[in-house]
């Protein structure tokens, strides 16, 4: 194939791309458009996708007349506080199953991957009767509870692909300069593995912001949802809701998770296929 060919292809290639990433706007920017219509329309004749009646009203109804910001709050400390602590957790369990070599470590392995497998759904009986005894329904400790078991198991499958695709080597030469066990994992491993644990992170704080089922199962009262919970309450039905809040309600409670989607986005490719080492 001769040059002129492999630029031609290379090009059609890349305009196609760019129509799929138009194309993957389309529905942000039309819920952009409705975010600032005046008219509570959007399948009707007269809707237009550059509003007729342009207004910031949904938008100050969204961070005053309604409890957006509350339930912001409290997405957000169901989220830092989930990450927190199933990094925590999956960190030195993914550390221990790449590095040691103990009894059963192949059976753990494989039950952890068995039971992330499941449909989460399947279990949300169980976890309830688990958790009622206690006092942690509508608590958002139970919430937290629930959603680091489900994300510390994935993020401990993540890293522990990344934890083997790591030399031996390089603690075994940190060892010979006097580094102990934990020296080694805090100042040599872990360094190298910002990239996973930050994708990681990522993963895990974009699974709780928008998670809805474990939400308004566990969580009742408007004070108590969650971003997901309150969206739709804000969209209940067809007839009460009022779709412009709605949309601008959408984009607002997207912009955090886009900014810090773009601060973290240089680690996002190394992060990503860093797991994928076969363990």
């Amino acid at each position: 194939m001769n040059k002129t060919a492999k630029r031609a292809g290379l090009l059609l290639l890349n305009v196609f791309f760019i129509a799929v990433c138009f194309g993957v706007l389309v529905p942000i920017l039309y819920a952009f458009s409705v975010s600032l219509n005046a008219q509570n329309s959007i399948l009707g004749t007269d809707f237009s996708f550059i509003p007729r009646a342009l207004t910031l009203e949904n938008y100050r109804a969204v961070l005053f007349d309604r409890p957006v910001l509350l339930w912001l709050g409290n997405t957000v400390t169901l989220a830092l506080s989930s990450v927190c602590i199933a990094m925590l957790v999956a960190v030195p369990g993914a550390y221990s199953l790449s590095r040691l070599r103990f009894k059963g470590r192949k059976s753990v392995f494989n039950g952890l991957i068995l039971l992330y497998s499941f449909p989460a759904i399947l279990s949300m009986f169980a976890i309830y009767r688990l958790l009622s005894p206690i006092g942690l329904i509508n608590t958002k400790a139970g919430l937290i509870i629930v959603y680091v078991g489900t994300m510390a198991v994935f993020g401990l499958l993540n890293l522990k692909g990344y934890f083997d695709s790591v030399p031996v080597e390089i603690e075994e030469a940190a060892q010979i300069d006097g580094a102990n066990g934990l020296q080694t994992v805090m100042l040599i491993l872990l360094p190298l593995a910002k990239p996973a644990l930050i994708v990681t992170g990522m993963m895990v704080l974009i699974y709780v912001w928008n998670e809805y089922i474990y939400a308004i199962t566990f969580m009742t009262g408007a004070d108590n949802y969650t971003l997901a919970a309150g969206l739709y309450s804000l969209q209940a039905t067809e007839m009460s809701g009022s779709w412009p809040v709605f949309a601008a309600a959408s984009i607002v409670v997207s912009l955090p998770i886009l900014a810090v989607f773009f601060a973290t986005q240089r680690f996002m490719v190394s992060g990503l296929t860093a797991g994928g080492v076969k363990g």
